[in-house]
């Protein structure tokens, strides 16, 4: 399995589970931590935990792995770890506050993405 297709299947299981707002950053050649980070959001924390439940399990079925999940009680902001894809589910008020994708997308695309 290759990063890109285990960054189709994530953007599919986010997409269907009506996540919002989905960010996907190029993470190659810039960090160890993955080749890949996915940003989206969840209306609510319920929300927010169901998509981050959803994607560990479709995960698991489809592909065999097992992945690293931080703060799924909470609902505020879950950290899933798949090793070659790292994909954080927000409340847009988390999101908003720590705006994490603007540390690592580039600075004219993070302008670009502002005008909207």
């Amino acid at each position: 399995m290759t990063s890109d297709a285990l960054l189709a299947r994530i953007l599919s299981s986010l997409d269907d589970d009506k996540a919002e707002d989905i960010v996907q950053i190029d993470l190659r050649g810039k960090s160890s931590i993955g080749d890949f980070m996915v940003v989206c959001s969840g209306r609510s924390s319920r929300q927010v935990a169901a998509i981050a439940e959803k994607l560990v399990t479709r995960l698991k079925e489809e592909f065999g792995i097992s992945v690293r999940v931080e703060g799924k009680d909470a609902g505020d902001w879950v950290l899933i770890d798949s090793g070659d894809v790292v994909v954080h589910v927000f409340r847009p008020e988390v999101r908003e506050f720590y705006q994490l994708e603007k540390m690592w997308m580039p600075t004219q695309a993070t302008a670009d993405q502002a005008k909207g």
